[in-house]
């Protein structure tokens, strides 16, 4: 009887075993797992597969990682699964370990949070008003975004895109969005800023200063500021976009720039991040307090963003996160600091939505802390008016605006000409950009957004500013171009 009651129990035991290491995603905490909750869980990745793009997660709680795991495949040509460990690109997830190191080296006496930009990068233009590092933090600054700049200018997105070329395009701004502290207006430049403030300050490169005294110390082993373009990174995932009738498309990213974006790194790496929120392995009580800081106006209206921290609520539950989004990356992280709960998704495919992911898993950790339901989005009834005829202008008319336009800032040109009754904006990088009527002098399309014309003494149109989401009254000056006549000699 003693025998059959000890075999009983070792068969229990070996069934245990082989089930816990069947489900090696999970991490112990102590207690009975929740098989029902883990795989309500995976139900929410559910459309990820071995034949889709997918995405990685990790769940925090009461100061442990408690589960985590791949969903659907890091790289289509390859076949290979996506796992916790897998590195993605996390866009701007990036930027609150940016904001950081400011931190850590304000704590220091290295810099002060209220010096003018100028003192570590003087070859920023004076453009009137003085910009602070505090500026930079919490997108106030005024500056320009770097990403609408180099569009209109005739970049793409899945060009080589280093520090350096930021760095050129920075120094040529010769006008402000805003008075520096006036708005809010979100603004990758300046973490780009940072980012070089914090190595002309250190005396290393951005990416091995945080590597030292950020990502070691925390035992992010499989991070890095990715400022080489052509490293290879062993388990990374590539980044695809949905085509419809087609699957799957790549969607290039080449970044090598810093700061703003560019951070490596996988759902594990990012779950000790987390952590150290509550652990403060590196980083002192009062650098935390900071980072939780949100920005304050110059009309002292305070703002929800923090140090690259958006300090939110979410079912009546405080949260605070980032999100990111570049190519076909996608990625959120977040605390709900009051739970201690935490959760990271990072995706390689652009229509994943990790937020909405990540707000589902919480509603199955949380749903007994929940205090309220999310309040449905309404939609908004637009006054009766009349409906607006477009506006339509001859070829005549039209042909006022027609030229060459240039700006200064962005070393770049347009041609506008008329092309079967519509103004076309011609640019040797993009393709032609067809202009609608917005109003008088004005046009609206493509990169260049809001066009609007002006006029010298003489009533002739000498120019126009262009405003195209965080880039506003950008300038082009009209001018006339001579051709060269050619004799057909060849010497």
């Amino acid at each position: 009887m003693k025998k059959s009651i000890i075999m009983f129990y070792f068969v229990l035991y070996a069934i245990c075993l082989i089930s816990t290491s069947c489900r090696s995603v999970s991490v112990k905490s102590g207690e009975i797992y929740d098989l029902e909750m883990e795989a309500r869980v995976d139900e929410v990745f559910g459309r990820f597969n071995e034949e889709t793009p997918g995405a990685a997660l990790a769940v925090i709680k009461d100061g442990q990682v408690v589960y985590k795991k791949g969903y659907g495949t890091a790289q289509l040509e390859y076949g290979a699964a996506i796992g916790p460990d897998t590195v993605f690109h996390v866009a701007s997830v990036s930027k609150q370990f940016t904001a950081f190191a400011i931190l850590l080296l304000a704590e220091e006496g290295k810099l002060s949070l209220d010096d003018d930009i100028r003192e570590y990068l003087p070859e920023v233009g004076d453009l009137g008003k003085t910009i602070t590092i505090r500026h930079l933090v919490h997108h106030t600054s005024g500056l320009r975004d770097q990403w609408v700049l180099l569009r209109m200018a005739g970049w793409r997105m899945d060009d080589v895109i280093t520090t350096e070329h930021i760095l050129k395009l920075v120094q040529r701004q010769q006008e402000l969005n805003f008075e520096p502290g006036a708005e809010h207006l979100y603004c990758n430049t300046g973490y780009t800023l940072l980012a070089e403030i914090v190595a002309r300050v250190s005396g290393q490169s951005f990416r091995e200063w945080t590597a030292e005294h950020i990502f070691e110390p925390l035992g992010m082993t499989n991070t890095h500021f990715h400022d080489d373009h052509e490293m290879i990174v062993k388990n990374r995932a590539y980044s695809y976009r949905p085509v419809r009738d087609q699957g799957y498309k790549k969607a290039v990213l080449s970044f090598a720039n810093v700061g703003a974006t560019s951070l490596f790194t996988t759902a594990e790496d990012l779950a000790q991040w987390l952590l150290n929120f509550e652990e403060k392995k590196v980083g002192s009580a009062g650098v935390f307090e900071q980072m939780h800081k949100q920005g304050i106006l110059n009309n002292a209206e305070e703002i929800n963003y923090a140090f690259a921290l958006n300090i939110g609520e979410y079912k009546g539950l405080k949260t605070v996160g980032h999100s990111g989004s570049d190519a076909g990356f996608r990625s959120y992280a977040a605390r709900f600091p009051q739970q201690r709960f935490g959760v990271v998704v990072l995706s390689n495919v652009s229509n994943s939505n990790p937020s909405g992911l990540a707000r589902q898993v919480a509603d199955i950790y949380l749903a007994d802390e929940i205090t309220e339901e999310e309040p449905r989005s309404r939609q908004r009834r637009s006054p009766e008016t009349k409906e607006q005829e477009p506006i339509t202008l001859s070829e005549e008319e039209l042909a006022e605006y027609a030229g060459y336009y240039l700006s200064e800032e962005l070393d770049t040109t347009y041609r506008f000409i008329v092309r079967e009754g519509q103004l076309t904006a011609l640019h040797q990088r993009h393709s032609d950009i067809s202009m609608r009527v917005n109003g008088e002098d004005e046009f609206r399309g493509g990169v260049l957004g809001t066009v609007r014309f002006t006029r010298n003494k003489e009533n002739q149109i000498d120019g126009f500013r262009a405003t195209s989401g965080r880039v506003r009254n950008l300038r082009f000056d009209k001018f006339i171009f001579i051709e060269e006549e050619t004799t057909g000699d060849s010497g």
